[in-house]
């Protein structure tokens, strides 16, 4: 009698102490979910934002060096309350590579993209950046392939092909076969990214990592587009095409990655490629809302087979969180 007791008084501090951690985690839990939730709405703004003001008041070429030259400022102001954080000198050249990749190539390929293509199309073709980790990690024998996975990338290979290729039709005459190429590329850069020197990286803070991104883009975009920023004419933006060109210069490249690097402590990075499927959605919904752009039938069909193809490749990772793709840095 006296051991089964004890026994229950033992499973009922076990089970308090249980409910006491759930407690105490439920908080940032919620934050880290809002936390999420955010990055990707603000990401998802960006594609029917930057189809207002792309090519008719702002180059592409301007674009990338004015979001450049911002992100390297904010990137700066942590310094103000932490100390710099030292980076080993085997590891320098692969930050800057990284920089090269992510900071300079990704977002010339993503600008002058959107810039030749509709903001639906953009958004969906994009959503492909975790099939294209998992394929780069199967190609270089880091990861194991499942039936699963193939079947996932395969339908989701097929969804962004078809988008890419359909933009040539008479009835997608706001889309660019070029546009949806060149944003198909910068997912493979994103990609790369990942795979290449993503273990590197997270060796440090994610504001050591963004500072040196952006300011090493910032030593290469600048002698190359500073005529082009000078070149914009701000007289001729109307208050909310100003408006937009300053929440995507300023949002959208530093504030999300705080937010998702902040989240990613908290929840298992599965969930950040689950959240990524908001971003084409809210940015469809934006883009026929703002007149901008229409949803044509089969894009809505091919953006199904690309969303199957991740939940699939995304729902083979549950019983491997940790390897679990997505993607840090914009």
């Amino acid at each position: 009698m006296v051991g089964l007791l004890r026994r229950y008084v033992s499973c009922k501090c076990e089970v308090d102490n249980d409910v006491k951690i759930l407690a105490m985690s439920q908080p940032k839990n919620i934050s880290a979910h809002l936390a999420l939730l955010c990055c990707n709405i603000i990401w998802a703004c960006d594609f029917p934002f930057y189809a207002l003001v792309l090519g008719t008041y702002i180059s592409p070429m301007a674009m990338v060096t004015a979001s450049i030259v911002v992100a390297a400022l904010l990137s700066l102001l942590p310094l103000l309350w932490e100390k710099p954080e030292r980076v080993e000198p085997q590891d320098r050249l692969k930050i800057i590579a990284a920089a090269l990749l992510i900071g300079v190539g990704r977002k010339l390929c993503m600008m002058f993209g959107l810039a030749e293509t509709s903001p639906i199309d953009g958004s969906i073709v994009s959503t492909t950046a975790p099939l294209l980790v998992l394929l780069l990690s199967a190609i270089v024998g880091w990861e194991r392939i499942t039936k699963v996975k193939i079947l996932g990338l395969l339908l989701g290979m097929a969804g962004a092909m078809a988008v890419i290729l359909s933009s040539n039709g008479e009835a997608h005459a706001k889309s660019g076969m070029v546009g949806n190429i060149l944003i198909f590329l910068s997912a493979c850069i994103s990609a790369v990214y990942m795979v290449c020197f993503k273990a590197t990286l997270r060796k440090y803070r994610v504001t050591t990592v963004m500072r040196w991104v952006y300011c090493t883009s910032l030593f290469v975009m600048l002698p190359i587009g500073v005529d082009d920023v000078l070149e914009v004419d701000i007289a001729a933006m109307t208050p909310h095409i100003l408006l937009a060109a300053l929440f995507v210069l300023v949002v959208p490249t530093y504030l999300p990655n705080l937010l998702q690097n902040y989240s990613l402590r908290h929840l298992p990075p599965t969930l950040s490629s689950i959240y990524a499927y908001i971003q084409p959605i809210v940015a469809i919904a934006l883009s026929v809302a703002m007149g901008i752009d229409v949803l044509h039938w089969d894009t809505l069909l091919y953006a199904l087979l690309i969303f199957v193809g991740v939940w699939l490749v995304v729902r083979s990772y549950k019983s491997e969180p940790a390897s679990a793709p997505h993607v840090d840095i914009r």
